[in-house]
């Protein structure tokens, strides 16, 4: 591509380098000088109005500025320090990540909510499902079919969630995490959770009974209702949990208020002691 004689381009700009510093088309014209006319000064400021100051004359950062306030990022969340012999844990004034796992219709977002919102201390919900639907064109449904992309979103998801926790935790509000985790899928397993999020993540599981969860999933609506058969499946292979050292509640019989009773009781037994996962 060719350019106009007498007209040539600037360099690439450099660091250090900006208008005052760097080229000028005065210095590159080899022909000589003109001088133009003599600048004209502003007009006088009207009655009424004071002039408006140079850029350079208003301080960049006024005192009662705000939206500069330095955050602590976010790092892998440690086990929670146990407390002392003499003290029993209080999981409703204590910082911590929380992870609830269960199949659809268990209770998981409602409990989750719950908790969250009747806390001593700041907490936040991160419900994976709606993490994943932040995807609107090109959303991978898992009803539609398991496959690499909706496992792509899936990964996506869960570590945009862990991201999330992190930096929650590191800036000192605790968070509770919701997911269908399978025992029988390490793709979609715990090992995912513990590195996005940390050792310090208590893994809960909230598993109703197979009736309770038909019933709770015939009250959803669009692509969080999922068939009867889906549902039985799912949760069959949840009970795969049994055994696994991991704390379970059966929340068949209980309401959301309860349920989040019993998990305050369930988290104090897990900061004494942590469960092997």
């Amino acid at each position: 591509m060719q350019h106009a004689v007498g007209s040539p381009l600037p360099p690439p700009h450099q660091p250090g380098q900006g208008p005052t510093t760097g080229w000028s088309p005065a210095g590159q014209h080899s022909g000589p000088h003109h001088p133009g006319p003599a600048p004209v000064p502003p007009p006088p400021p009207a009655p009424g109005f004071a002039p408006t100051p140079p850029p350079h004359a208003v301080p960049r950062h006024a005192p009662d500025t705000t939206g500069h306030v330095q955050l602590p990022p976010g790092g892998p969340v440690p086990m929670p320090s146990a407390p002392p012999a003499t003290a029993s844990p209080d999981p409703t004034s204590t910082t911590l990540a929380v992870l609830l796992i269960g199949p659809a219709g268990a209770g998981k977002t409602s409990v989750a909510k719950y908790w969250a919102d009747h806390r001593r201390v700041p907490t936040a919900h991160i419900s994976l499902d709606d993490v994943r639907e932040w995807v609107r064109s090109g959303f991978a449904d898992p009803q539609s079919g398991w496959n690499d992309h909706s496992e792509a979103q899936y990964r996506l998801a869960r570590r945009t969630c862990g991201f999330a926790a992190r930096n929650f935790l590191a800036n000192g509000i605790s968070c509770i995490l919701d997911d269908a985790v399978f025992p029988d899928r390490p793709v979609v397993g715990l090992g995912g959770w513990k590195r996005h999020v940390g050792p310090g993540l208590l893994p809960v599981v909230l598993l109703p009974g197979l009736e309770i969860v038909l019933e709770r999933n015939a009250e959803r609506s669009g692509n969080r209702r999922l068939t009867d058969e889906e549902v039985a499946r799912i949760h069959g292979r949840m009970a795969g949990w049994y055994g696994s050292g991991l704390p379970i509640i059966d929340n068949s019989q209980m309401d959301v208020q309860q349920t989040a009773q019993v998990l305050n009781d369930v988290l104090a037994r897990s900061i004494a002691s942590p469960p092997n996962w």
